[in-house]
C-alpha cells in the first residue's frame, strides 16, 4: 500500500457536521443566537431579583420592568434580542434560505425594528397617564410579536419540499403557531368587552400570555439560527470540489 493509498483510507470522511460553514452564516447565526440567549437570561433574572421581582408576572407586562429601578437592564436585553435577531436574519440570507428582498425577510426585519422601537419609546406609566411614547410602544410591540411568527411560517412554507429541513420547519411552525395562538384570548377579551364591560387587560392574564408569547418567539429565533447553520453545512457538502 502506498502512502497515498494509506492516507486515503485513514483520513476521516467529511460530513455536514464537520464542514466549515461560510463565515457570514457562522458569525450571524452564532453571534445572533448567543445574544438572544443572553437576553433571555437577563430578562429571566429580572423576574427573580431586584425591584422588578415584585412585578406580578401573571397580570403585568414584561415592559413594566423598564419603569422600575434597574430598568436599563431590560432595555439592554431587548436591544440585544433585536441585534441578535438581525444577526440570525443575516445568516438566513447568507445561507440562501431566503432572499433579502422577500416577505419573510421583511417580516423578520419588522420584528427587529419593532423591538428597537419598544426600547426607544417607553411603555405608558399609568400612574401618570397615557403618552404618545406609550402608544408607539404598544403598536411597535404588536407589530413585532405578529411579524416574527408570520415571517417564520412563510419561510417554513417555502422549504416544505426539503426533507432535510423538516426538523427545523417543524420546530419553527410549532413555535410560531404557539405565539399566534397566544393572541386569541386577548382578541376574545376585546370582543367580549361590549357584553361584559370588563376591560380586556383585566379579563385575561395578560402578563402570563405575553411571557409565553415572548418565550415562544425567542425559541423560534434560536431555531432559525440553527437552521441557517445546518443548511449552510449541507450546501458546502453538496458543492463538488474543484
Amino acid at each position: 500500500m502506498t502512502d497515498v493509498d494509506r492516507a486515503a483510507t485513514t483520513s476521516p470522511t467529511a460530513t455536514p457536521a464537520t464542514l466549515a460553514v461560510p463565515r457570514p452564516v457562522a458569525i450571524g447565526a452564532r453571534a445572533g443566537t448567543t445574544a438572544v440567549a443572553l437576553a433571555l437570561v437577563v430578562i429571566g433574572a429580572l423576574h427573580l431579583v431586584g425591584p422588578s421581582s415584585r412585578i406580578d408576572p401573571v397580570r403585568r407586562t414584561i415592559s413594566e420592568y423598564a419603569l422600575v429601578g434597574g430598568g436599563w437592564l431590560f432595555d439592554v436585553a431587548v436591544v440585544g434580542l433585536a441585534l441578535g435577531s438581525a444577526g440570525v436574519l443575516a445568516a438566513l440570507v447568507a445561507a440562501r434560505l431566503t432572499p433579502l428582498r422577500s416577505l419573510p425577510a421583511a417580516l423578520l426585519g419588522a420584528w427587529c425594528g419593532g423591538l428597537l422601537l419598544v426600547v426607544a419609546f417607553e411603555k405608558t406609566n399609568w400612574s401618570i397617564g397615557p403618552s404618545f411614547a406609550g402608544y408607539v410602544h404598544r403598536y411597535a410591540s404588536l407589530v413585532a410579536f405578529l411579524a416574527l411568527p408570520l415571517g417564520a411560517l412563510l419561510l417554513a412554507r417555502r422549504h416544505r419540499a426539503d426533507p432535510a429541513a423538516r426538523p427545523f420547519r417543524t420546530g419553527v411552525r410549532w413555535g410560531s403557531w404557539l405565539a399566534l395562538v397566544s393572541f386569541l384570548p386577548i382578541v376574545g377579551a376585546i370582543a367580549a368587552r361590549t357584553v361584559t364591560g370588563v376591560p380586556w387587560w383585566r379579563a385575561v392574564p395578560l402578563g402570563l400570555l405575553e411571557r409565553g408569547l415572548a418565550l415562544a418567539e425567542v425559541l423560534v429565533v434560536a431555531l432559525l439560527g440553527a437552521w441557517a447553520l445546518a443548511h449552510a453545512r449541507r450546501s458546502v457538502a453538496a458543492t463538488p470540489e474543484a
